[in-house]
């Protein structure tokens, strides 16, 4: 199916952050969050001073691209999504005295998703497989410390699956709790 296809990007991306892997001071080592606005889990670890990998699974609001319109109408379905994430901002959150805990920073990473929305019926037709993307955001993402969270990325993205591919617009919101950390050198 479409993930077998999808899975040697995800595997080549995941080695690239690898070859680049060096803990430093800013990026929290990993944490465990629940998202509750997209129901599921997102997991962010890092890979070096400003960068990490972001992973989360649950059920996510998207485009439909087999839609005639598919601005019009949006699909709540599972799916599993990645981010390599660099964060620019740090130094300046702190010269500006304001806190960088849980990764509170802005970013721009590549991202791709895979969603897996079953069987459903599009213009009076059975449809059923998965869809991706893979493209580029910018984003920021906020941690307090109760553990409230949230991220928000806009960008572009290629489209593909049972349907002739296509750019398309990205945005994620993430609004949730940090369930577990494991702090590096940044305090609260």
């Amino acid at each position: 199916m479409y993930f077998k296809q999808c899975l040697p990007l995800f595997l080549l991306l995941l080695l690239v952050c690898q070859v680049n892997a060096q803990f430093g001071k800013n990026c929290e080592l990993r944490q465990m969050k629940v998202n509750l606005l997209n129901p599921g889990f997102e997991y962010e670890m890092a890979l070096g001073t400003n960068t990490t990998f972001d992973v989360k699974a649950g059920m996510q609001v998207g485009l439909d691209p087999l839609r005639s319109n598919i601005y019009e109408e949006l699909g709540f379905f599972p799916a599993v999504a990645g981010q390599y994430r660099y964060y620019y901002n740090f130094e300046k959150r702190q010269q500006n005295r304001r806190q960088i805990y849980g990764n509170s920073a802005n970013y721009v990473a590549p991202a791709v998703a895979v969603f897996f929305p079953g069987s459903r019926t599009i213009g009076g037709e059975a449809v059923k497989g998965a869809f991706g993307y893979a493209g580029l955001v910018t984003g920021l993402q906020r941690s307090y410390n109760s553990g409230f969270n949230f991220s928000v990325d806009v960008g572009a993205a290629y489209y593909t699956g049972q349907f002739e591919g296509g750019i398309y617009p990205v945005a994620n919101l993430s609004i949730g709790w940090i369930i577990s950390e494991k702090r590096w050198c940044v305090g609260r």
